[in-house]
């Protein structure tokens, strides 16, 4: 509905319904996820104040001026780095699908030349990762913007030299926008994240380790 009504007027009208069906969901899933990641992950913040985009869009640089998103979501980040310079587990829902998936979305130029470090010397783990039967069977492979050739620095013939090209790090995949409403939606959820994390652990590793020694 608010696809087809996105305007400040119509949203005023239903924001009781947005709270009810939309917002409220999204914050028993981060409190539920809140348990869970202490466990699985216990480096990544789950909180409904941390985690949950808000609804209003930022239309100021934007030719698009519609006010509001289409979609709930929710990041989960490294608690000691910012929000968009760690990698994360993230998790949106929309009329059209659900999306689940985590990685490095924005990382400065230091964090790329430290990550790719540790690619370089750490290849083999990375590999050990990115092929399980798992994660290629539910996330294939990495995606993100990538350097036309194997930044300066680093060996062109290097064995990692796709990942090393590579500026964001990022695994994802969707299901259709029912999935939402599934009986299995939770477990599933969570049986994909488990599927993520080693290799949020693997990205965040140098960027902290590089953070605690500055």
């Amino acid at each position: 509905q608010l696809k087809r009504h996105n305007n400040r007027d119509w949203f005023r009208m239903h924001r009781n319904d947005y709270e009810t069906h939309v917002w409220q969901p999204m914050v028993d899933l981060v409190e539920h996820l809140s348990v869970d990641l202490r466990t699985l992950a216990p480096d990544l913040v789950a909180s409904p104040q941390k985690s949950i985009y808000r609804i209003y869009r930022d239309t100021r640089f934007s030719a698009n001026k519609e006010p509001f998103k289409t979609q709930v979501a929710a990041i989960f980040p490294h608690r000691n780095l910012p929000k968009h310079q760690g990698a994360g587990l993230y998790v949106h829902v929309s009329a059209e699908q659900v999306f689940i998936g985590g990685g490095l979305y924005r990382p400065e130029q230091r964090q790329l030349y430290q990550l790719r470090e540790h690619i370089s010397t750490n290849t083999q783990l990375l590999t050990i990762i990115l092929d399980a039967p798992s994660f290629r069977r539910n996330f294939g492979r990495l995606s993100g913007s990538r350097l036309q050739r194997v930044p300066r620095g680093f060996d062109s013939g290097h064995p990692a030299a796709k990942f090393l090209r590579m500026k964001q790090f990022l695994a994802g995949t969707e299901r259709p926008s029912t999935f939402a409403t599934g009986l299995r939606f939770y477990s599933s959820l969570l049986h994909l994240f488990k599927q993520l994390i080693p290799f949020i652990e693997f990205v965040n590793k140098p960027l902290t380790r590089k953070r605690f020694e500055m």
